[in-house]
């Protein structure tokens, strides 16, 4: 057996009233690459915290190092055993160089030592050279990829004596190439000894690159597991408690066509793009990132203007000048980027929720109508099985699943004909992810025109009647997920 890295022993943690960790278990060895999996609000960053010692662990607890046993860690004391994390957000300084980024915390620690450009870049290319990665310390942090930058977080981190590292969401924003080289540098970092534990909703990858993995459910733990062998079933299963089938959406019957494109291009962003949609049919729309997905999206919804090609909807020509054409005509878009163009996060539940039909929701002398604000929100609410404990709290109170279902109440208040979904589910744990798609198939089944966009051959395979793959602004392939496989699929996607 190799050896152990950090154990950790009787983690509790109360939070007011709420026991958000009860007793927990961890343990990870030394090269190991580990995944710490569970639902959003399970414990898993609060479990983080307490052995990165930000947060104080109730009384009982043991962590081991060694022969060594400690009650408690203080954040200083993480850092001189080499416990790190990269958050989601990467933390790092947009506006300095890459070099500037790395040895950050040798001047944070050490205030009083003068500035040398001239050493930052040399320490820097040695952190670089030494892990065989491909950056440029000269390079200004806000010039760079989002895979660029996840790079220049894990060498701080290096520079800074890491030998533990947790990595939270590392691949959430990735493409699927840049996901691969993130996984490969995982494996050569673990090879080398140190400890990695990645934090993320994409089972696929956990299983691929994790030789463990450590299940938490509302704050306990279920267990610790082998990846070899395990299933994205029998994981789904773990995390939630319940049987999540994982097989291709039952065959239906689709209706009228509702929205036909007729080579549609928006030069540099796609081109030539042509399909009819019926009502109740979820048409799949995927590709890598960069394939003109989004775009297309924007172009339907009215945001941008296609060069050429037409829109029709019920057999009539549209011309969208803007998103409240689109609105008007019944095509609703629910965005990707949930937390900045989905949402407005300061605002209360029911304003989020009111805010695209707010004309309707006035009483005489052009008052909004507080009363019909908070029906409207109670009946979306109850209908989209959404936990909110006071529709009077800020909608960033919510935990990611509940939110995106306040998201999707927003638009389905419009009562659309032709509803878009981009990537519904990014930041959604897997048992959220099952019940925003019970929804999705049931706005199909109601009538609604449905356009899926997702970079998870996964997410298609299961939820949609028929795809279109997108491949450099045009479509590549028309796929149905009943006659092929989820494997069958995403090869086509990352050919």
């Amino acid at each position: 057996m190799s050896e152990i890295a950090i154990r950790a022993r009787h983690v509790s943690k109360v939070f007011g009233q709420s026991r958000v960790l009860d007793d927990v278990e961890f343990e990870l060895r030394r090269g190991e690459v580990m995944c710490l999996a569970g639902e959003n609000g399970c414990g898993k960053s609060t479990l983080i915290k307490i052995i990165n010692g930000v947060y104080k662990p109730e009384p009982g607890v043991e962590f081991t190092f060694g022969d060594e046993i400690l009650s408690v860690i203080s954040p200083l004391e993480a850092r001189s055993r080499g416990i790190h994390v990269i958050w989601q957000d990467l933390a790092l300084f947009p506006h300095l160089t890459v070099a500037e980024n790395i040895v950050f915390d040798d001047y944070v620690s050490k205030p009083w030592r003068p500035i040398s450009y001239k050493k930052a870049l040399q320490q820097s290319r040695e952190i670089i050279q030494q892990f065989g990665l491909k950056l440029d310390p000269t390079a200004r942090v806000e010039d760079l990829s989002i895979a660029h930058r996840q790079l220049v977080a894990i060498c701080r981190v290096l520079r800074a004596g890491a030998s533990i590292i947790f990595m939270d969401e590392p691949t959430a924003s990735l493409t699927y190439k840049e996901v691969q080289a993130l996984l490969a540098i995982t494996r050569s970092l673990a090879e080398k000894g140190i400890s990695i534990v990645l934090v993320s909703h994409r089972l696929a990858e956990v299983l691929e690159v994790c030789q463990r993995v450590t299940v938490l459910r509302n704050g306990q733990l279920v267990g610790t597991y082998p990846t070899e062998g395990m299933t994205q079933a029998r994981l789904s299963t773990l995390m939630t408690g319940l049987e999540l089938a994982l097989t291709p959406r039952a065959e239906t019957h689709k209706g009228a066509p509702v929205l036909e494109l007729k080579q549609l291009t928006r030069a540099g962003e796609f081109a030539d793009i042509s399909f009819t949609l019926h009502r109740g049919e979820i048409l799949g729309l995927t590709g890598l990132l960069g394939a003109g997905r989004t775009e297309l999206a924007h172009t339907i919804f009215g945001m941008t203007k296609p060069t050429s090609g037409e829109i029709h909807k019920d057999g009539q020509p549209l011309k969208l000048r803007s998103n409240r054409d689109a609105v008007r005509h019944k095509i609703a878009y629910l965005s990707e980027d949930r937390l900045h163009l989905g949402l407005v996060q300061n605002q209360s539940i029911n304003m989020n929720t009111a805010v695209t039909v707010l004309p309707t929701l006035e009483k005489p002398r052009f008052f909004l109508s507080p009363q019909r604000i908070k029906a409207l929100t109670a009946h979306w609410i109850e209908r989209l099985k959404t936990k909110v404990s006071d529709a009077e709290l800020a909608v960033s109170s919510l935990s990611g699943g509940n939110q995106q279902r306040i998201a999707l109440a927003k638009w389905l208040a419009t009562e659309p004909d032709v509803l878009i979904l981009d990537c519904p589910t990014i930041g959604v744990d897997v048992g959220a992810k099952a019940g925003i798609f019970e929804i999705i198939r049931g706005l199909a089944d109601q009538g609604v025109a449905i356009i899926l966009i997702s970079d998870e051959a996964g997410e298609i395979w299961m939820n949609t009647d028929r795809a279109l793959v997108l491949r450099d602004g045009r479509i590549s392939t028309e796929v149905f997920p009943s006659e092929t496989t989820e494997e069958a699929l995403e090869a086509i996607i990352n050919a």
